[in-house]
């Protein structure tokens, strides 16, 4: 009925409610302003902010120079440019979607003349902006912290590290495969010397991770501080050093970022009203014995949960997916042994596959627009990078220490 997300989770929310004999003009009303009500939500809001700064101010740009540099001499080494460099700036930025634009305006030319396939780089820039998902500091992982309400941010960022990473080898792996079956050249060699030149335009851009999740595991600010730290880089790095937005443009970014900001809330707080009304009526509950009513087996029940939600990845996005299903998912994860932190990945993992099939693949909408194609086009090229992806899921729910091992040794 084309009613917004939000809308029809609070509208539900309050049908619920009186059905059961409550207030619901109160109640609503005040399970949505408690459930925003939360100092760890404000970091949203600044690493939106910071995004879209990098997103405009020339960090993309310096990225891929450095990962052309490093990976550009292999075969077929423009898609393991494009994958490296999707994953440095998704991490960076913490969206997907801004890395499928501003990689993809500057990667999908030049692919084309290279004279690789349209479609195939489309492909390859959509599903390889997800692993900044996965790779901290990400505003999902905040969401699902919040959601949860038992894992630690700086744990759920430092759980993503791997996971991201092995993600996005696979999906390197794929071009590799690619570049072999179809004879694709190898590209420009670099010397060391260009190759340390290219890094020494890009460590300004590659700091910015290092100072948010140094800062955080050092104790020297939480991760709501360290995302306003990041919009203060953000902001001297794409505004005083390298010039690329001008202060005439501040208004609009801060708009967009208002605006984005705006929508997650409304979600988070329809989302906590609809939240304690599923814990009333016990719906955790009874999902998690009719789920082990099927089997026992961890095995078995995992790779339902995977289903079912790479099923309500394809027509929600990861937004409203993760505050609804998380209540409803967690207690059956940790009664099979599944640790909040670990399950908080899986979940992750999932959607982001989500984001690149359709009908309501955001990331894939966009590569087909920045790459001026079709979604059945791309479609075809997307399977291999899919077969990754879920391999990649496949792993991280099966191999706890792919998320855990990295928060253990830090002792999160």
């Amino acid at each position: 009925m084309n009613v917004p997300i939000a809308v029809a989770i609070a509208f539900a929310s309050l049908l619920a409610m009186l059905i059961d004999g409550h207030d619901p003009s109160l109640m609503v009303a005040s399970k949505m302003a408690n459930g925003i009500d939360s100092f760890a939500l404000l970091a949203i809001p600044f690493f939106v902010l910071s995004g879209l700064l990098m997103g405009k101010g020339g960090m993309a740009r310096r990225l891929m120079d450095f990962a052309a540099a490093v990976m550009g001499r292999f075969p077929g080494g423009l898609g393991y440019v494009n994958t490296l460099t999707c994953m440095l700036f998704g991490s960076i930025s913490g969206s997907a979607a801004a890395a499928v634009t501003s990689i993809g305006g500057f990667m999908l030319p030049e692919m084309r003349k290279k004279g690789y396939n349209n479609e195939f780089s489309v492909a390859i820039t959509t599903t390889a902006a997800t692993t900044g998902l996965l790779i901290p500091p990400s505003n999902i992982m905040i969401v699902y912290a919040v959601a949860s309400g038992s894992v630690s941010i700086a744990a759920m960022f430092m759980a993503g590290v791997v996971p991201g990473i092995v993600v996005g080898l696979l999906l390197m792996l794929v071009c590799y495969i690619v570049a072999k079956t179809k004879g694709l050249g190898r590209g420009e060699s670099s010397s060391i010397e260009q190759v340390f030149k290219a890094f020494g335009r890009a460590i300004l851009s590659m700091l910015l991770l290092v100072i948010v999740i140094g800062g955080i595991l050092a104790g020297v600010f939480t991760a709501t501080e360290a995302s306003a730290i990041a919009v203060a880089y953000s902001f001297l790095l794409s505004v005083v050093v390298y010039r690329e937005v001008k202060l005439s443009e501040l208004p609009d970014i801060l708009l967009q970022a208002g605006v984005t900001t705006a929508v997650i809330m409304l979600l988070i707080g329809a989302s906590a009203g609809m939240s304690w009304i599923m814990t009333i009526a016990n719906i955790p509950q009874t999902v998690s014995a009719a789920l082990l009513q099927v089997s026992e087996n961890p095995l078995v029940v995992m790779l339902l949960i995977n289903l079912l939600l790479l099923f309500v990845g394809t027509f929600m996005d990861m937004t409203p997916a993760v505050l609804i299903f998380t209540p409803i998912f967690l207690p059956v994860a940790n009664e099979l042994g599944v640790s909040d932190t670990q399950f908080g990945i899986i979940i992750i993992a999932n959607l982001c596959i989500g984001l690149c099939t359709p009908p309501v693949g955001t990331c894939l909408f966009l590569g087909c627009g920045v790459g001026n194609t079709t979604i059945a086009k791309v479609t075809p090229f997307m399977i291999p990078f899919f077969i990754a992806m879920f391999i990649g899921l496949l792993l991280i729910t099966y191999v706890p220490q792919i998320s855990l091992w990295l928060p253990g040794i830090l002792g999160l």
